[in-house]
This record gives C-alpha cells, sequence and structure tokens, in this order.
C-alpha cells in the first residue's frame, strides 16, 4: 500500500511539472523582431530625452521612455567603420586585425551577427549606411555583412547634403518582403548628422535661433558662425529623428511594434574639431536608448552602468536563440543586455564592467605612410585617462594634408582662420596641436576634458592604478599595440582611393579629399607647435 501511494504521488508531481512546463512554453513570448537605428556622428546627450533642448527627438524620447535609457554607453573606437564592426562582431577594435582601422579591408575570419541571425529563420536587411567605408569579401566576391540593401525608394530631403534615401519607405519595402511567420533583424543606417551640412539651415528650416544653445564647448570659439554650425548639425539629428519615427509607426500600423526591440544609438560622435576622431569623452560616450513592450520589464528606466558596442552582437543572439558557439562568430568579448531588458520591478542586475577601456589606430589618412594615431585609455570613477603612443604626430592629421582626421566645417575655419589671423592660438592648440605622451582628466567635473591633470602629484595613484588596470585587460584581450606589435595596424593597407594620401599629394597630385575643405590644406613651416 505504502508503494502504491508513493507511485502515484510521483505520477502527480510529474504531471504538475509537465502541464507547467507546456503552459510556459505557450505563454512564452517569441523571439522578438529587432530594430536597429544608428545615426552617423551624433553625441551624447545631444537628444531630447537626455535634457538638451536645442535638438528635439520626439521619436528618440519615445523610446526612451518607453523602455530604457542608458546613460553611459560606449564605443571602443569613435570611427564609422571600427566603431560599426565592434557593433557586428562583439569585439573589442583591437581584436579586430585589419577592422581596428578606419577604410579597411575587413578579414574574412570575422563573421558578423547579422551573417549568423538567418539560421535561426531571421530575416534580414538594412537601409543606407550599414558598415563603411572600407572593403568586405568572402572568396573574391563582395560580402553583405548586414543581409540585403533596401535602398530603391528615393525622397526630397529638407537640405542639401542630406540624403535622399527615403529610409522610412525602405524600411517598409523591407518588411513587405519579409516572410509573414519569420522575425526579422532591420538596421536603420541613416547618414545624418554626417557632414556636408548646408549652413544655415538649422535656422532657415528648423525655425530655430542662435540663443537656443546654452553654452558652447570652451575648445571652440563663441561665435555666430559656430552656433549656426551647431544648429545644422541639431537640424540632421531630426531628420534622423523623423524617419525613426515613421518606422515606429509603420510597425504599430502592422501590429509589430510590441514584439519588436528597438535599439537608437550613434556611431561616434559629433563631426567637428576635438570630437570625432579623438580619444574624448564627447566622441566615445554616445546616446542610447531601447524599446520593447513585450519584453521590457519596468520601462522608463534609466541604466548608469557601463555598456559597450560589443555588448550589442551578444544581446541579440542570445534574443535569436543562437548560442555563441553555434554562431560561427569569433569569440565574442562583449556581454549580453539581456539582464537589463528582463530584470523585474525594483531590482537591477549586477553591473559586468566598472569601466571602459576605449582607444584607436589609423582613422582617416593623411599623415607620412598612412600612419595612425594610436592611443588607448580607460574610463573610470569619473576619469579618463589615455596613453598617446605615437606624439611626435599629429593627432588631427598632418597640417600640409588638411587635418584629414577633422571633417571641413566652418567650426574648423573659424579656429584655423583665428591662428593665422594672429587673433588666437590657444584653441588651434586644442583642436590641432600636438599632445603629450599621456592624459588625464576629471570628466564629471570637466566633460570637454580641457584640464589636463597627469602632472598634478595628488593623481599619481590614481594614473597607476587606472594604467595597470587598463594594461592587464589590453594583454588579456591580446591587444598588438600592447603586445609589442603595434606597428602592424599602420601596415595593413586602406581600402580607399585616398591611400598613400600624403605623399601622393606632396608629390603634386591633386587628390579628391571631399570630407575637408580646400582651404584647411597649410605649409607646415608656418606651424609652430
Amino acid at each position: 500500500m505504502q508503494n502504491f501511494s508513493l507511485r502515484h504521488l510521483l505520477l502527480f508531481i510529474i504531471s504538475i511539472y509537465v502541464f507547467a512546463a507546456c503552459h510556459v512554453e505557450e505563454v512564452a513570448p517569441t523571439r522578438p523582431n529587432i530594430l536597429f537605428a544608428i545615426a552617423d556622428d551624433a553625441s551624447y546627450p545631444h537628444m531630447g530625452a537626455y535634457g538638451t533642448t536645442w535638438t528635439i527627438t520626439p521619436a528618440f524620447d519615445t523610446v526612451a521612455s518607453r523602455g530604457i535609457l542608458f546613460n553611459r554607453a560606449y564605443t571602443t573606437n569613435a570611427k564609422c567603420a571600427p566603431s560599426r564592426a565592434t557593433i557586428l562582431t562583439g569585439r573589442n577594435s583591437w581584436q579586430l586585425e585589419a577592422a581596428c582601422n578606419h577604410m579597411p579591408f575587413f578579414p574574412e575570419k570575422f563573421k558578423t551577427f547579422p551573417e549568423a541571425l538567418p539560421s535561426a529563420g531571421y530575416f534580414v536587411g538594412y537601409t543606407a549606411k550599414g558598415w563603411a567605408p572600407g572593403s568586405a569579401e568572402k572568396d573574391g566576391k563582395p560580402r553583405d555583412l548586414i543581409g540585403k540593401a533596401y535602398n530603391d525608394h528615393k525622397t526630397d530631403p529638407p537640405a542639401r547634403f542630406m540624403s535622399n534615401n527615403d529610409y522610412a519607405a525602405n524600411f517598409a519595402a523591407f518588411l513587405d518582403a519579409k516572410p509573414e511567420d519569420q522575425p526579422f533583424f532591420f538596421w536603420y543606417g541613416s547618414t545624418e548628422p554626417h557632414r556636408a551640412y548646408e549652413f544655415g539651415t538649422g535656422i532657415r528650416n528648423g525655425g530655430k535661433k542662435l540663443s537656443d544653445i546654452p553654452s558652447i564647448p570652451p575648445f571652440w570659439e563663441d561665435n555666430d558662425s559656430v552656433r549656426t554650425d551647431m544648429l545644422d548639425y541639431a537640424f540632421e539629428i531630426e531628420y534622423f529623428d523623423q524617419h525613426l519615427g515613421k518606422m515606429l509607426d509603420i510597425l504599430s500600423e502592422k501590429g509589430l511594434l510590441d514584439n519588436t526591440l528597438v535599439v537608437v544609438t550613434a556611431d561616434n560622435g559629433m563631426p567637428f574639431p576635438r570630437v570625432k576622431g579623438q580619444v574624448y569623452e564627447m566622441n566615445h560616450h554616445l546616446p542610447l536608448a531601447m524599446m520593447w513592450p513585450d519584453g521590457i520589464q519596468a520601462p522608463g528606466r534609466t541604466v548608469d552602468d557601463f555598456v559597450s558596442f560589443s555588448d550589442f552582437a551578444p544581446t541579440f543572439l542570445e534574443l535569436a536563440g543562437i548560442p555563441e558557439g553555434n554562431s560561427g562568430m569569433e569569440t565574442i568579448s562583449g556581454h549580453s543586455l539581456m539582464p537589463y531588458l528582463v530584470s523585474p520591478p525594483g531590482s537591477a542586475p549586477d553591473p559586468v564592467r566598472d569601466h571602459m577601456i576605449i582607444g584607436k589606430e589609423r582613422h582617416d589618412v593623411g599623415r607620412p605612410h598612412d600612419w595612425g594615431y594610436p592611443v588607448r585609455g580607460i574610463v573610470k570613477n569619473g576619469y579618463l585617462y589615455t596613453e598617446n603612443f605615437k606624439p611626435d604626430r599629429w593627432p588631427a592629421g598632418n597640417p600640409e594634408t588638411g587635418y584629414l582626421n577633422t571633417d571641413g566645417s566652418p567650426t574648423k575655419s573659424v579656429i584655423l582662420n583665428m591662428r593665422r589671423s594672429g587673433v588666437d592660438t590657444s584653441l588651434w592648440h586644442l583642436n590641432f596641436g600636438k599632445r603629450p605622451s599621456r592624459e588625464l582628466y576629471e570628466i564629471a567635473d570637466n566633460p570637454y576634458c580641457i584640464d589636463n591633470l597627469i602632472d598634478d602629484p595628488s593623481m599619481t595613484a590614481l594614473i597607476s592604478s587606472m594604467r595597470q588596470e587598463m594594461y592587464d585587460q589590453l594583454e588579456k584581450e591580446g591587444d598588438p599595440r600592447i603586445m609589442g606589435n603595434g606597428d602592424i595596424f599602420d601596415e595593413y593597407p586602406a581600402s580607399s582611393a585616398s591611400a598613400n594620401f600624403y605623399e601622393r599629394w606632396l608629390n603634386g597630385e591633386k587628390i579628391p579629399a571631399g570630407w575637408v575643405n580646400e582651404s584647411d590644406f597649410e605649409p607646415v613651416e608656418q606651424i609652430k607647435n
């Protein structure tokens, strides 16, 4: 009798577990769609949700208010191609061989997460700017790192130099092509607010006023030209946001919004001097918001933990149900952000990092032999420590080739003309002059990274600690720059018609350099650093 009772009790317990398992399977949300929206050259905190009043971004703000707003998202290498390579591979920039550089030949060995997603049934595509600039091939044929491009639909943009790509219409075309039973991943790669800008459109077409901007970064001149330039930048961010809003409306109309993870960010900071292409706070610290009505618990939250661009790939793989080991990708350095998305109200996951390592190698060409300006840095406890490994080189590019690592702009011209006319040289030094081998900034109080504390005796212990932590991590990750083979980054060829720009330019060849102005070039003998 006792055995009979135990047997029935066990069967009863097993039946409960079976019922519970079946029930969980029935109510569990299906794998979400993913819309990844990436602006081209937009700094934190230049979105409305962060409190910036001179950029109006209702779509970004909606994603933040209905989801999660991340306050400390960083890219490891703040230039278009290497930043996007980190997103696609989940690996830190210095782990990507040639793809650590701007305009590289993308190594075949590094599979991207969009290339892995179709194995889990995802329909994948993108519009406008995907991974770029550079060349990606496999077996001698062009390689689609982000799936099929959807670029057929065009529009009349509100300003000259803006893309005529109708981003939202192309997203709708992608959804129309998607089989009904498949989840999707779509990359919305706006080319705004990348330069060039039509000067004054923020005021003429955007209804903005010079007084809208409360203050100007102290490394630029505060005048009408610079303020107008900033308002044009804001107007282009708003155009990116308008198409994002249209995409959210399309998802809602199709009944897809609730089970779509919407991720909105930018690849690197604003295209202005001492920001884009440099290893300072305003270029590596980027906006990030995520929304997923069916999946995010306790929406409306903010997250202050460090988030790396290497975290996107493992997040998307986990959402798709693809174990990293089955993805075919090289080992991922980032960490899935799923714990932040599904944390129940009143709780938060333990941070996976208390610092960020950042850096760069070659960005734009324009130095002798296409050399880069190698830097590594660490952000921790409100400080930024950096090492400039080749301080004899020009950080923004050589003067005689137009400081090619700084986009041509009214703001750049103002600073160059102030030095040439003798009005002021201090701003030129901050933006274009050579730099010491080491820098330390208290970014909590000095986000513009002006006051270098490297020689402050009270900072000696902090500097030593930060430097050791940075070197320890980079050694574990096999960074050639730290392992004694850093010059290999200079040896990778540039995939660009402008390769060997310095030598060709000085030999009299007039090479198009569309991202700088002709007036940016100046004889080096006139420069006293």
